[in-house]
C-alpha cells in the first residue's frame, strides 16, 4: 500500500484536457496525489458511471484513492468507498447510504456550511473559491482569511479550492488547511510530473 505524502487533491475536468483523458488521469495517478476527485459535472448518471468504472481501475492500479462525485447510487453500485457531494446533495442524503462510504467530502462556501458538513458526517471538506480563477469568472474570491476561519471552525481536514498554484500553495498551507485541490493546473499542463513537483511540501 502506497501512502502519499502529497496534500493535493486532483479534481478532474476532461473538457480541459489536451490529450486522451484516461492517459492524463494515468499520468496524474502515477505521481500519487492525495486523491483524484472524478468531478465531470456535465455528465448524466449513466455516462458518469461508465466513465467512473474506468477511472476506478486506473486509481486502483496506482493505489491512489478515487473520490466519485455527486451520484451516490452509482458510486454504491460500483462499490466505491469515497464520495464528494455538493452541500445540497449532502443535505438530502439518506443516513443509511452514508454508511457505504469510508470518505465523504462536501463543497462548502461558508463557515456555516463547513460546520453543517461536519455535523452531517463528512470526513473532509473543500472550501472556496480562494483565489481568482477562470472557473468562477467575475466572482470575487473569498480569500485566505475566509479559508483560515473555515479551518478554525471545524475539526475535519479542509482543502482549499479555486486558483491554487505553485506560487500560492504555501500561503494556503499556512492557514491550517490540510491541502488544496488543483484542476486546470493538472488537466492543462504540459508535464504532469513537473507540475506535481511544484506542489511538493517543503520540509
Amino acid at each position: 500500500m502506497i501512502i502519499s505524502m502529497s496534500d493535493i487533491l486532483c479534481v478532474t475536468n476532461r473538457t480541459l484536457c489536451k490529450e486522451d483523458f484516461f492517459a492524463r488521469v494515468e499520468k496524474i495517478a502515477a505521481e500519487h496525489p492525495k486523491a483524484i476527485v472524478l468531478r465531470e459535472k456535465d455528465l448524466r448518471e449513466k455516462e458518469y458511471k461508465e466513465l467512473a468504472e474506468n477511472i476506478l481501475v486506473i486509481c486502483k492500479k496506482y493505489e491512489v484513492p478515487c473520490i466519485l462525485h455527486r451520484f451516490v447510487d452509482a458510486a454504491i453500485e460500483l462499490g466505491a468507498e469515497n464520495i464528494h457531494l455538493p452541500i445540497s446533495v449532502l443535505r438530502t442524503m439518506d443516513e443509511k447510504k452514508k454508511e457505504a462510504f469510508k470518505i465523504i467530502g462536501a463543497s462548502c462556501h461558508s463557515v456555516e456550511e463547513a460546520q453543517e458538513a461536519e455535523r452531517s458526517g463528512c470526513t473532509y471538506i473543500t472550501a472556496g473559491h480562494i483565489f481568482v480563477t477562470d472557473c468562477k469568472k467575475g466572482l470575487a474570491p473569498r480569500g485566505l482569511e475566509f479559508l483560515r476561519k473555515v479551518c478554525e471552525s471545524v475539526s475535519i481536514p479542509v482543502y482549499a479550492i479555486g486558483g491554487i498554484s505553485r506560487e500560492n500553495i504555501e500561503l494556503v498551507r499556512k492557514t491550517g488547511a490540510a491541502g488544496a485541490c488543483v484542476m486546470s493546473g493538472l488537466m492543462r499542463c504540459e508535464n504532469v510530473k513537473e507540475t506535481m513537483k511544484g506542489f511538493e511540501i517543503k520540509v
